[in-house]
C-alpha cells in the first residue's frame, strides 16, 4: 500500500489535468459540465435534511401617504381632484396633437399632398379604434359604476 501511495503526488495529478485538458476534443466542455453536475449531486446527496434551511419569509413593510381615518367623502373628493387634473393633462395633450396634425397638414399641402383624404382615413381610423374600444357595462354591475365623473363627483359632494 505505501507503494501505491508513494507514486500518487498531487502536481503530476494536476500536470495530467492540464495535458488532457489541452489536447483539442470538442467535448470538453460539455464533459466538463457533467463532472461538475455529478460532483454537485454527490455533495447534495450527503447533507443532511436538517442541515437544509428554508429562507426566512421577508419582512414587509407598507408606507402610506394617505391619513389613517380617512372618511368615505375624503377619498371620493381626492379621486375627483385626481381625474379633474388627469382631464386637463389629456386636454391639453389633445390640443397638442391638434396642433402638431395642423403642422402636418401645412407640410404636406405645400408638398402637393392629398391631405384632406389622409384626414379622413385618419378619422375613419379612430372611429374605429373608439368603437372597438367602448365596452357596455353588463347588466349586474353597481349603479355606481354606470355613473360619469361629473355625476360621481357631484353626487360624492352633495
Amino acid at each position: 500500500m505505501k507503494q501505491f501511495l508513494r507514486r500518487i503526488s498531487p502536481r503530476r495529478a494536476v500536470a495530467d489535468l492540464v495535458t488532457v485538458w489541452r489536447q483539442p476534443t470538442e467535448h470538453r466542455w460539455g464533459l466538463l459540465g457533467v463532472a461538475i453536475a455529478m460532483t454537485f449531486a454527490l455533495f447534495m446527496l450527503f447533507i443532511p435534511k436538517s442541515q437544509m434551511v428554508e429562507p426566512e419569509m421577508p419582512e414587509v413593510i407598507y408606507i402610506s401617504t394617505w391619513a389613517e381615518g380617512r372618511t368615505e367623502a375624503e377619498i371620493i373628493a381626492s379621486n375627483c381632484r385626481n381625474q379633474q387634473l388627469r382631464d386637463e393633462l389629456e386636454s391639453l395633450l389633445a390640443q397638442r396633437a391638434e396642433i402638431r396634425r395642423d403642422i402636418y397638414k401645412a407640410l404636406g399641402r405645400a408638398t402637393f399632398i392629398d391631405v384632406d383624404a389622409i384626414e379622413a382615413e385618419a378619422e375613419a381610423a379612430r372611429a374605429a379604434e373608439q368603437a372597438a374600444n367602448s365596452v357596455p357595462l353588463p347588466e349586474n354591475v353597481d349603479p355606481l359604476a354606470r355613473l360619469s365623473v361629473e355625476e360621481y363627483c357631484a353626487r360624492a359632494a352633495g
